[in-house]
């Protein structure tokens, strides 16, 4: 069985701007492309877990998020990472689907697609319901960035938790 790495998007791969849905909002986090790089040569799969509630609540549509996740998707591979695959929740809060964290219904579904060992997993967010879905879907590890907390490892970004994930 394989680990992975569950990371969030917005706030974690990506400067978190608020619905980002077009490429010329999206601005890479510092140092992204290296950690996930070494992340990679540690042996985990990468894995994006998403909610997009902005397509829910009808702030930009589908096909504009598919667009904007294909150009991340192709820096990425430009950049020398390979994310295994991006899950995300289109649905607006209200609508208390399974799939939106802090359920763990994206991670489930990675889970049982890739076959991973969830107690050598890590679940890396920018928010509590990140942690919450981590721990419902039984992943090992949690660590929170650029938030504080009493419960998680708490580093200021994805770089930083290079020195938490082992």
């Amino acid at each position: 069985m394989k680990k992975a790495l569950f990371l969030d998007r917005d706030g974690v791969i990506n400067e978190d701007k608020g619905y980002v849905s077009r490429i010329e909002d999206f601005t890479f986090c510092a140092g992204v492309f290296e950690a996930l790089r070494a992340f990679e040569a540690r042996g985990y799969l990468l894995i994006i877990v998403t909610n997009q509630s902005g397509i829910g609540r009808g702030y930009y549509t589908e096909e504009a998020y598919e667009i904007l996740t294909a150009w991340m998707l192709e820096e990425c591979q430009k950049n020398g990472v390979t994310i295994a695959k991006v899950y995300h929740c289109p649905h607006a809060p209200e609508e208390g689907c399974g799939c939106r964290k802090p359920h763990p219904g994206m991670l489930e579904a990675a889970i049982g697609e890739f076959g991973i060992d969830v107690t050598r997993s890590w679940m890396v967010g920018d928010k509590l319901s990140d942690m919450e879905a981590g721990k419902r879907a039984g992943v090992g590890q949690c660590v929170l960035v650029g938030l504080k907390s009493e419960e998680y490892p708490s580093v200021g970004s994805l770089y930083e938790a290079l020195g938490v994930i082992d």
